[in-house]
Formats: C-alpha cells, structure tokens, sequence
C-alpha cells in the first residue's frame, strides 16, 4: 500500500483501518489529505516537512502557535486551573480588556467553551427576558452544532428535520446574487424589509419573536458583506416586535475586519447588538468563549433564580490564553496590519476578476473576503466544480484554501492575521496561472463541441486528465464559461 498511495492517504487510510470511523467527520482535500503535523504563523507544515500557506484558518487568529500565547497557558497552566467558582485575577482582566473594545452598554460577560455554547446560552438569554419563544435567522445561516443551534441553521436543518414552527428564515442579504442586487437604489432597507415581512408573518400566526441571530458578516452564506445600514434597521423591527438583537461574531470578531475591532460595527458608529457572542479567534485554537450583554438582559437571566455554572467556562488557564491573544493583537497592530494587507489582496484580486471571466464578485473587509466564481456572468450560475478543481490545484501548490455559499463556489480568504503581502502575491500568483491554464483547456475543447467528446456527457480529455486524484472518475469540467471579456 505505502508504494502506491500519497502518504498523507496512507496516514488516513492506516487511521480508518485501526478505529471506528464516522463517515459525518469530514477532511479537508479527502482525495489527497494532509497529515499535518505543526503550525507556525500562517503556515503549516506536513509529515514530510512540506510548508503550505494556511489561507483557511480563522481560529489561529494570531497565527499558529504563537509564542506568547503558547507561553501565557504553559505558566498558568504550572500554577492552577480550576473552574470559575473561586476568585481569580485572570477572569476580571479579561473581562475588563474585553469590555474596552465593546460599546459600554455591554458590560456583563459570560465565560463558555465553545462559539456553539455561547450561541446557545445566547439564544437562553433572549428568551429568558423577552419572554418569547421565535427566532428569525438568515436563509443559509450557521450557528453551531448543539442541537438548539441546528435548529436555527438553515445551512444544516435543510437536510435534516426541517424548519420548526418557532423559527422564521429572512433572506440573506446578498447584493450580487440575492433578491436585491447591486443596482438597488438602498439594498439595505429592502432587505429590511424583509425582515419586517417575516416578523408580520410570525405574528399573524400568533407567534412572538425573542431574538433576531445573524453573524456580522454571513460566512457559510458566501462570504456575505451586509449593505451598510442593514442591521440598524433589522434592529428597529426586531425590538418593535419584543426581541433582541444577536451579532454572532464567532469567525469574525477581533480585527478580522481591520476598519473595526467587531464586525458588527461596519454598520455604523450607533448601532449596538444586545447581545455579541464570540469564539475562536479568542483563544487562538484554545476552547474559550464568551457572551457579552448588557446588564438589564443579565438581570433578567439572573431572575430565575437558578444558577449558571459552566465547569471550565472562565477558567484561569483560558483568560490567560485569551489576555495573550489581545496582547499580541495589540503589541503587533495585527487590526491595523489586517486592513493594509486585506486591501492589497481586494486589489490583486480584482485584476484578476477583470482577467478571468469565472470571477463573478470580489467581496469582503480586511482579511474576511470572497471569490465568487460563475459559469455564466449573465446567469451568475455557480461554478462549484471549477471550485473544487482550484482548490485542488492550489493544493498541490502548497497553498491551503476553501469554498463555501449554497453553491461551493466562493473561495474563501479567512487566514492567520499575520497573513503577509508577499504571501497575498504568492497566493494570487498560483491563482493567475491555474485559471489560465484552465482557459486554455478550454479553448483547445472549443473545436471539439460538436464532437461526442466535447458533448455534456463526455469531458475533454486534457481536462479529465488534468484532475489529480480521481482515477476512473474523469473531472467533468464543461465547457460552458463566459467567453474571455474584451482588453
């Protein structure tokens, strides 16, 4: 076996032989995994010692492994971890550190594991002081893996149970491909709108709404960039209507976005969320979370009477973790450094799109940004499979990268903060020549489109065999792209 398959195949194939296996536990690149064995900054390293530039890592938000981050939960770690029922320092600090960079109202902090724990503690908070039961979500929204979370996520209870009763989908406020584009004269109140809509329907039925979860900048959805002014106004009408407002900052809290420190705060200086989750990037891989709200929510929860203990949530170890990240954050300008090397990547990035036809919309702040790849620009068709076929061929260039939206076809940028400008032009650079080289097969299949060959049932060959790791299964790339825009 180890003579005839990759060993990073033969590493997984040795893993699945030797224990129980889920097929629900997914890898990345499963035609060809990566045994990755280390990480340092925005780099990863294989078992052979191969480095690949890590373009998907959003929750080693200061890079893999960062030296005081690793540090900070190694001395701790030497001195105590206990859970949160005792005084200690670390907890306050971080409480303390955390609420500088929020508006003042949301000033009480609950320490949890994970984003799915903070989400569903989230979701307990809306209830318990509104006193409603619904929710309105964004069509293709994810917001964790707790079985209260699927239930609010599209994205996931479209293939499983369906919708309940008590929750109530808006659509996703997508300018390029959603039901109010580019060429809207005020996207954002239309999509409001929506919203309005959906709560209306809600309470026609006799329903009443208690919280109203969107991530700041829709991930799963496409790498979403809500129009400026959406969230005002969503606001508006969920508070008329009894609810609150939850910013869901799990993949994009911390500086990601560089203009600001949270997400939600491109929607302007007076919006404020009643209540913001938050998640990975805040412990840099180690599991922390949090819930920031505001005190009369707290009261409220706290008037129940019983009590809210979570083990580990808050322990010393993951404060210290946690301090050290925005230390780093603050001590390397990585904010500062995100929108610099965010913006340059946006530039190269659409001169690609004004090169290659299959880039439909470049999208994105900072270091959260989409590449949206079409088959048709009038149609806007997704084009997953040619996705999946770049993110190959990245691959094997050493360069780490994945899709996501209802259609797999936008690649998505979420990497290390420490993500670097040399980095931004290597990554553009393997994605110049393998879209180039994909038009070129093209063309040379274009003579061939009357011929059985070049037919939709048949792939051109030089296609078939330019796509590694599939043998017996010939990569139907079809000749069916924009055909090259004009100089």
């Amino acid at each position: 076996m180890g003579g005839l398959l990759p060993s990073g195949l033969q590493a997984w194939l040795s893993t699945v032989l030797a224990c129980p296996h889920s097929s629900s536990c997914r890898l990345f690149f499963p035609e060809d995994p990566i045994k990755i064995v280390r990480g340092q900054g925005q780099y990863m390293y294989d078992e052979q010692g191969e480095e690949y530039i890590d373009c998907i890592n959003n929750v080693a938000h200061v890079g893999h492994c960062h030296p005081l981050v690793v540090q900070a939960a190694h001395e701790q770690n030497q001195v105590l971890n206990t859970n949160s029922r005792y005084l200690h320092d670390n907890i306050v600090d971080f409480a303390q550190r955390l609420s500088e960079t929020l508006p003042e109202t949301l000033c009480v902090f609950y320490f949890l594991n994970s984003g799915s724990e903070a989400n569903d503690l989230a979701l307990r908070l809306a209830r318990q002081y509104t006193g409603h039961w619904d929710v309105v979500v964004l069509e293709h929204a994810y917001h964790g893996h707790l079985s209260s979370l699927i239930d609010i996520s599209p994205y996931k209870f479209r293939d499983l149970d369906g919708q309940k009763e008590w929750v109530h989908v808006a659509p996703l406020p997508d300018t390029y491909r959603g039901l109010y584009r580019e060429d809207h004269p005020n996207p954002a109140e239309a999509y409001a709108g929506e919203v309005k809509r959906v709560v209306s329907s809600a309470q026609a039925q006799g329903r009443q709404i208690a919280a109203f979860f969107a991530e700041s900048l829709p991930s799963v959805g496409g790498q979403i960039i809500p129009p400026a002014g959406y969230f005002p106004e969503v606001a508006k009408h969920i508070h008329k209507a009894g609810g609150v407002f939850v910013a869901d900052e799990i993949q994009v809290g911390f500086g990601r976005v560089g203009k600001h420190f949270w997400a939600f705060q491109l929607q302007g200086e007076d919006f404020i969320p009643d209540i913001v989750t938050m998640g990975k990037s805040i412990g840099n891989g180690h599991p922390v979370a949090c819930v920031a709200t505001t005190q009369a929510v707290a009261r409220a929860f706290e008037a129940t009477g019983v009590e809210y203990f979570n083990t580990f949530g808050g322990n010393p170890v993951s404060c210290a973790v946690g301090l050290a990240v925005l230390n780093v954050l603050e001590k390397e300008q990585l904010q500062a450094h995100a929108a610099h090397v965010g913006s340059f990547l946006m530039e190269l990035l659409r001169q690609q799109k004004a090169k290659h036809p299959i880039i439909g919309d470049i999208r994105g702040v900072g270091l959260f940004i989409g590449v949206d790849l079409i088959k048709d620009e009038a149609t806007r068709t997704p084009a997953t499979k040619e996705a999946d076929y770049l993110v190959s061929r990245l691959k094997e260039n050493h360069i780490l990268l994945s899709t996501d939206g209802p259609g797999r076809n936008v690649l998505k940028f979420k990497p290390p903060m420490c993500f670097s400008l040399d980095n931004v032009q290597r990554v553009v650079a393997k994605l110049d020549a393998i879209l180039t080289d994909m038009e070129e097969k093209l063309r040379s299949c274009e003579t061939l489109r009357s011929q059985p060959c070049g037919s939709p049932t048949k792939p051109c060959p030089s296609l078939a065999a330019a796509q590694p790791g599939y043998p017996g299964e010939p990569f139907l790339f079809l000749p069916t792209l924009p055909h090259q825009r004009p100089e």
